[in-house]
């Protein structure tokens, strides 16, 4: 009965047909419908006396009978854990259903048929063929079913006409026998269509779960390489740090002048190390969410001053035009961050500009808007690179990674910025003609007043403290005692906590400041940190260094609260930091060793 069953069907034939017969239990609407007009129809019969009422009981009793049993087989169908996979069972059962229906109408208006009376037998005949058009759209996701509920109710009727022999019921039985085929061809076509829509569908449902899948393939892929980054980043500093460390330590020698130019290529080589390093952590914090923007009203003519000031030089050098579009206008957004993004936006400008000459000011749009724009007559980016050059390590122009053309990094971090403080990117480009990069800004109340600069506050120099530095690593405690040394401090080196505690009790003295590896063997240098300020009994300022630039260990070692310092760290930064909590730690009338635990 089930023509569609095909043993070797495919999962997604499998899955239309499944669906095609969900369809046929979804709606019991058409069985009340049937019912309601076999009551009309008896009644009529009875009242005008053409039937008795206890045949009229006996027809209405075998309907009841039939849709009660297929109403029970709907719930079944409804609750069954296996009605997808065994749909054909359940087709069999819905479509030997339609055809018992169907026989009450056609076996059973034979019988109830009023002789002599065209009129009635005529509104008989019209009522099956209603209640037969009207079942098309909720048989026809099944034609099986719509066919047998159609051929055993009009079917007998069209046999009963024929048999009459007058011409008045021959051309009943004609119309009959055209309309029959004339309506399975409509519910078959009905059928095919529904089978096409619910293929599309399914396709598209199964597009929709491969992209999501491509999708978290590309996700895993980039946690996988941001982890590799951390993880290479991480090593790599160790190195370098101990080498900036021990830059810093020789620069307190007296060194011939030859020694003191070797230093200082050797010193330029680690910036640039350095510069790698800083845009590599700059992107692990913004994938780590530690970067927020705090808005404020930020003047836009001052911060373009500042920055073409400061590339002016490379411009001339050059000979390509810097010129800066007088604004009064002004912008919400966070000074240092939207700073960081105009300095990539308008320093690759001048770095990709050979002839010609770079523009930079604000264009209003409308009344709370502003754009932000750096036009250049550069190279320009062809349409299919446009959003590629805001990917990591992405440039246009370097094939051979010249690091003089910078890293690729600077249009990646320009984008993850632009999103945190809300502001929209967008880039215009004809090749060999140049680029406009636009920042889109609220534009910032003109009666709202910028911060007020903060007043230098003159500090005196630190007295020399007694210094406890942790790392794991020998070369990096020797060069970071050395380096400490050579600022008149006093250096206590230790691998980890006990080793810290076993030095400083035997010399009996409190650290004025502790200078800790975040990741060290076997512990965390914040609980290290934590560990030895309990056995002093009192707070003890402390920094905390990493290599790291994995997101999660960013999170938990600003939350905390230590200052967080990366390395590579330059030595200029650690004496910075280092002074400055000296000049705020209070002076000590003593120096206790740790209590005995």
């Amino acid at each position: 009965m089930v023509s569609q069953a095909e043993p070797s069907a495919s999962p997604q034939i499998e899955a239309v047909r499944a669906e095609q017969v969900r369809l046929l239990y979804a709606n019991a609407l058409g069985m009340y419908a049937t019912f309601l007009a076999g009551v009309a129809i008896a009644a009529l019969f009875v009242y005008q006396g053409v039937m008795r009422p206890w045949w009229a009981a006996v027809w209405l009793g075998v309907m009841v009978v039939h849709i009660s049993i297929r109403l029970l087989i709907r719930r079944s169908f409804q609750s069954s854990p296996t009605a997808a996979t065994d749909w054909r069972a359940w087709a069999n059962r819905f479509t030997a259903g339609a055809g018992v229906a169907g026989i009450t109408w056609g076996i059973g208006g034979i019988l109830i048929m009023p002789p002599g009376r065209f009129d009635l037998q005529m509104l008989l005949i019209l009522t099956v063929t209603s209640i037969v058009y009207a079942t098309l759209s909720a048989f026809a996701s099944w034609f099986p079913a719509f066919f047998a509920f159609e051929v055993t109710s009009i079917a007998p009727i069209g046999i009963w006409c024929a048999l009459q022999g007058d011409t008045t019921h021959w051309v009943v039985a004609i119309c009959c026998a055209i309309w029959l085929p004339a309506v399975s061809i409509l519910a078959r076509r009905h059928e095919r269509t529904l089978a096409r829509s619910l293929t599309l569908q399914l396709e598209n449902a199964a597009l929709a779960d491969d992209l999501r899948a491509q999708k978290v393939m590309v996700e895993q892929a980039s946690l996988a390489k941001s982890r590799f980054l951390a993880t290479a980043s991480h090593d790599l500093r160790q190195p370098v740090h101990a080498l900036g460390m021990f830059i810093g330590a020789l620069r307190s020698h007296r060194l011939p002048p030859r020694s003191v130019t070797l230093i200082d290529h050797i010193d330029a080589s680690v910036g640039s190390l350095d510069s790698l390093f800083t845009s590599l952590l700059d992107i692990s914090k913004l994938d780590a969410g530690v970067v927020e923007g705090h808005p404020v009203h930020v003047p836009v003519a001052p911060l373009f001053g500042r920055i073409c000031r400061d590339l002016e030089g490379e411009a001339a050098s050059k000979q390509v035009g810097l010129t800066v579009v007088p604004t009064a206008l002004a912008v919400r957004s966070d000074p240092i961050l939207l700073e960081r993004i105009l300095r990539n936006l308008i320093g690759n400008a001048v770095r990709y500009t050979q002839t010609g000459r770079v523009v930079i000011g604000v264009r209003r749009l409308g009344a709370h808007r502003v754009s932000l724009e750096v036009w250049d007559t550069g190279p320009g980016i062809a349409e299919d690179q446009r959003e590629a050059v805001f990917e990591e390590f992405y440039q246009l122009s370097n094939p051979d990674r010249d690091r003089t053309k910078g890293l690729g990094l600077g249009l990646a971090i320009v984008r993850r910025l632009s999103e945190i403080l809300g502001h929209q990117l967008s880039v215009e480009s004809r090749p060999g003609h140049g680029s406009v990069f636009r920042l889109i800004a609220e534009r910032a109340d003109p009666g709202e007043a910028a911060p007020a600069p903060a007043e230098p506050i003159a500090l005196a120099d630190p007295r020399p403290g007694l210094i406890l530095a942790i790392d794991d690593e020998a070369a990096i405690r020797t060069a970071m005692a050395e380096l400490l040394r050579s600022w008149g401090h006093e250096v206590v080196a230790a691998a980890g906590g006990d080793e810290a505690l076993a030095a400083l009790n035997k010399q009996g003295s409190q650290p004025d400041l502790i200078i800790c590896d975040y990741r060290l063997q076997g512990e965390d240098g914040v609980a290290v940190i934590r560990r030895l300020a309990a056995a002093f009994g009192s707070e003890i300022p402390a920094i905390l260094l990493t290599g790291d630039t994995a997101a999660d260990r960013i999170r938990e070692a600003q939350a905390s609260g230590y200052p967080l310092l990366h390395k590579p760290l330059a030595h200029a930064r650690l004496r910075a930091t280092v002074t400055s909590l000296l000049r705020q730690a209070p002076q000590r009338a003593g120096t206790p060793g740790p209590a005995e635990a």
